[in-house]
């Protein structure tokens, strides 16, 4: 059964050049994906700064990939079960930071929802649907429960063998924040930091900001263009992977709480300070739905949430940094 790859919700980066002006483009593929700094010609002293935050990228992903038995999160996930494995500042910060996101989102976001994305077949893009028994089996090792972490001797153990951490929905936001905070170090004041087409972090902006359009493909059409400055965006989108069987389709994003793929909800995007929580919160919501996105940016200002179904798209929260300007 084939895995099909549809690029169902993108950030498409608007045009807000002054005349004369041009956009300096330095980018580098890393963690599967295109990461690019974009400067304007007015920043170009920036470019050095600009190479060294891609390679801040590769450092993220030789930490968090689970494709190199050298990586930190390859060892943790062969070592936790049997023993507590001290693991860097870094990644316990993140797993500390994927905790709380699991709590507030309800265990919508879920770091250890590898065994499912294996059962599926979409860890190595060899999709298939599973029985039930299956999947109970794989939801057995599932849950932040299963994880603990101890803040006192930085260690990382888990309850049993099977369960797995991966970082596939928050990592490359995790990168951009980091990226973010070298190309600062180096003075940078003005830049748009993307990776693919789904998780953008933008540093200063001129005006209202940087132009984003948010385009959830299978709705058709703009949810709208958002206006950045200071902040990130994180975006998914149901079908940007899936398989069909028997005429219907399934997506890739797993609801880690049913081991099933999540419905519903055709794509969403979240703003936010920091990377890392949009990307996280988007595959939340995406599988959480609107009563997800609403409660959640209700209790946490600062959040926007744009989440699209089939009758059109809906916005929750606000961000003080970002302005939407949504289409008819």
């Amino acid at each position: 059964m084939a895995l099909t790859r549809r690029n169902f919700l993108s950030l498409d980066f608007g045009d807000h050049r002054a005349a004369g002006d041009h956009w300096v483009r330095v980018h580098r593929v890393a963690m599967a994906c295109r990461f690019e700094v974009m400067l304007s010609s007015d920043d170009a002293i920036d470019v050095e700064a600009a190479r060294a935050a891609l390679d801040e990228a590769d450092e993220v992903e030789t930490m968090l990939t689970v494709f190199r038995d050298s990586s930190e999160v390859t060892e943790l996930n062969r070592r936790a079960a049997a023993e507590p494995v001290v693991a860097s500042d870094s990644l316990f910060a993140l797993l500390a930071r994927s905790a709380e996101l699991h709590t507030a989102t309800a265990g919508a976001f879920d770091v250890t929802a590898t065994p499912l994305s294996r059962c599926w077949g979409f860890l190595k893009r060899d999709g298939r649907v599973p029985a039930d028994t299956e999947i109970d089996r794989a939801l057995a090792n599932v849950g932040m429960q299963h994880v603990t972490l101890d803040p006192d001797l930085r260690a990382v153990s888990f309850a049993q063998r099977g369960v797995e951490i991966s970082f596939g929905a928050i990592g490359k936001g995790y990168a951009l924040d980091r990226m973010a905070g070298v190309l600062r170090s180096h003075g940078a004041r003005r830049a748009l930091l993307s990776a693919g087409r789904s998780s953008v972090l933008a540093i200063g902006g001129r005006g209202r900001g940087w132009p984003i359009d948010v385009r959830p493909r299978l709705a058709g059409g703009a949810a709208g263009r958002l206006w950045i400055r200071d902040g990130a965006v994180g975006t998914s989108g149901a079908g940007e992977q899936f398989i069909v069987a028997d005429g219907r389709r399934y997506g890739h994003v797993l609801d880690p709480r049913t081991g099933r793929p999540a419905d519903g909800i055709l794509a969403t995007s979240v703003v936010t300070r920091d990377a890392a929580s949009a990307d996280a919160l988007s595959t939340a919501f995406l599988i959480g739905g609107v009563d997800l996105a609403c409660s959640y940016c209700d209790s946490h200002p600062g959040t926007m949430a744009i989440v699209v179904d089939d009758t059109g798209a809906r916005v929750f929260g606000g961000y003080e940094g970002a302005t939407l300007e949504q289409t008819a």
